[in-house]
């Protein structure tokens, strides 16, 4: 697996080893260790730039994926999964609100931008669709920590 991780921000300290560590166990699970992703954390401002850009929202969110494996020129090269971009500061605001740790929300954010790197959908879909990616980021979030993420 390749995984280019970066961080602009420096709102909080990234243990990149960590979360190297996490994004291949997942990858692993998934049976898509042979891919290759970007991960990028930024703040709140970047994020809701990015939010506004390309998908009209026009405030922060907690994670963006953009899929490679999508569209036209998705069969160029099929190794390449996407790119998952996680705001710090909306993580950390997220932990407290779900009672987690950053480092455990950091994972969720994880787990839910590679699913849909994978095609899993939650929103404008049926209520069978958005409860598939539920279901299979709270079964990854158990194999990690051993609990229910919700």
């Amino acid at each position: 697996m390749k995984l280019q991780i970066e961080n602009s921000q420096n709102k909080i300290k990234i243990d990149k080893r960590r979360i190297r560590s996490t994004v291949l166990r997942i990858m692993r699970i998934l049976d898509c260790a042979d891919k290759e992703i970007s991960l990028s954390f930024v703040d709140d401002e970047k994020i809701k730039e990015l939010n506004k850009e390309y998908l009209g929202k026009d405030k922060p969110t907690n994670v963006i994926s953009f899929s490679l494996r999508e569209g036209e020129y998705s069969d160029i090269n099929p190794q390449i999964m996407g790119d998952i971009i996680i705001s710090i500061e909306t993580a950390q605001r997220d932990a407290l609100w779900g009672n987690l740790t950053v480092s455990q929300e950091i994972d969720f954010l994880i787990i839910h931008g590679i699913l849909h790197l994978l095609g899993y959908n939650h929103e404008n879909t049926t209520r069978k669709e958005t409860n598939k990616m539920r279901k299979e980021e709270n079964d990854l979030f158990k194999v990690l920590y051993g609990c229910d993420v919700f």
